[in-house]
């Protein structure tokens, strides 16, 4: 199975989000709902892929939902989708299609 349809394949089973995610959800200039990450998840794509990183094998996704960018952090495990962080990516360090990191 591809990495994309274990992600979600992970999601369908359940969704867990780490408190740095929901704080990050949570702040008051973006307000990210839990219906808005898994729009991401389902319909969004993976723009980097982090197979060495110390949680297990994660990746980040990028999604438009509600026409704002949304950037999704996520790590499948056997019996669930962890949530890592979610944010929306910010014109200074992304380029103006939210995909590609600016160069330093």
């Amino acid at each position: 199975m591809d990495f994309i349809n274990l992600i979600r394949q992970s999601a369908r089973e359940r969704i867990l989000y780490t408190i740095h995610a929901l704080d990050e959800m949570n702040a008051e200039d973006e307000m990210i709902t839990t219906y808005e990450v898994r729009n991401v998840i389902f319909i969004g794509e993976i723009i980097e892929d982090y197979p060495e990183d110390k949680r297990g094998h994660s990746c980040l996704m990028f999604g438009m939902s509600n026409r704002r960018p949304i950037h999704v952090v996520c790590a499948p495990k056997e019996t669930y989708l962890a949530i890592i962080t979610v944010y929306m990516p910010s014109p200074e360090k992304w380029e103006a299609d939210f995909k590609t990191r600016r160069k330093k």
